[in-house]
């Protein structure tokens, strides 16, 4: 059975998760500070962690990172810190995606099994002068590293594990953000835009009329 750790500091909705996980299948349990996280998972072994930034007794993300140096444990952070640079240092701190609440729950359960793929699927891409580590959440473009959001990495991640591929619009969508009520495909065109931005104008190539596709050279 697959065992998810809850760090979340708000009992009701700690609880809340706890129960709608366990009605998906999961096993999941709670706790809301840092301090007991850490003695839990140093004794027993989970499959995914779920943390929240703020809490009490210190910060998410310095946990996060310290526990990655250690652990392959996947982690979902779960916070109200809601801005890009919020989220770029969550990433950073090694988490493996970054909500941010308000939340959908059908959105985290999809999360979710998002995070427990890539758990066993690519985690290092390197071709011509692109590398890119999707476990340790770098990327470089030549000598530069470059700083990707969380949705610009599953939308890379998309693209180059199906290399040369049309991948139809409508379709990225719904993989990178799983259906999310305010995405839609000006979302798309603009991450498109920020990726290109960052990794060179040509590397993704526009198909008209049906959606994208990497090239990977620039």
């Amino acid at each position: 059975m697959y065992r998810i750790l809850i760090v979340e500091d708000d009992t009701v909705l700690a609880a809340g998760l706890v129960m709608a996980l366990k009605k998906e299948g999961y096993i999941a349990e709670e706790c809301h500070r840092l301090k007991k996280a850490g003695k839990i998972l140093n004794s027993c072994s989970y499959d995914m962690v779920i943390l929240d930034v703020n809490l009490p007794d210190g910060d998410g993300a310095a946990f996060c990172m310290e526990f990655k140096q250690k652990s392959v444990t996947p982690v979902i952070m779960l916070t109200a810190c809601d801005t890009d640079k919020d989220e770029i240092r969550g990433l950073g701190a090694g988490a493996d995606d970054y909500i941010t609440k308000p939340f959908n729950l059908d959105v985290l359960k999809a999360r979710i099994k998002a995070v427990s793929r890539r758990k066993n699927g690519l985690k290092r891409y390197q071709s011509g002068r692109f590398l890119f580590d999707f476990d340790g959440h770098q990327f470089f473009a030549g000598n530069a590293e470059v700083k990707l959001s969380r949705a610009e990495q599953e939308l890379l991640y998309l693209f180059v594990k199906n290399p040369l591929k049309v991948l139809e619009r409508d379709s990225i969508i719904m993989k990178v953000w799983d259906n999310e009520e305010s995405v839609d495909e000006n979302t798309l065109t603009v991450t498109v835009g920020r990726l290109r931005g960052k990794l060179g104008s040509s590397c993704i190539e526009t198909v008209y009329g049906i959606g994208y596709r990497w090239k990977g050279t620039d």
